[in-house]
């Protein structure tokens, strides 16, 4: 499946309705690290079926950031049945990110 762009009028249906784990993504793109995570997280949500992975663009949706308290990105979360099970800041190898599922 491919990554899906999240914006705060699909947030509700797409992340906190989602029968399947979100990994959801805080980025922008003139952050250099989230640039690094982009094609691993293209690749995970390639390989994955049973979960779906998320971007939110934090300069196009800062409201979805402050929600979160997005202080620093990339800003990764895991959410399941709408409640936050697990976070990272920073650029991750994959092998750590698959961690966190």
């Amino acid at each position: 499946m491919a990554v899906l762009h999240i914006t705060k009028d699909t947030f509700e249906a797409e992340v906190l309705n989602s029968d399947k784990p979100v990994l959801l993504d805080f980025w922008a793109s003139w952050c250099g690290p989230c640039r690094m995570i982009g094609p691993i997280l293209d690749e995970i949500a390639d390989e994955r079926e049973d979960i779906k992975v998320c971007k939110v663009n934090v300069d196009e949706e800062p409201e979805l950031a402050s929600q979160y308290q997005v202080v620093s990105i990339p800003t990764l979360l895991v959410i399941e049945n709408g409640k936050i099970v697990n976070q990272s800041l920073g650029a991750k190898p994959k092998a750590q990110i698959l961690a966190m599922l």
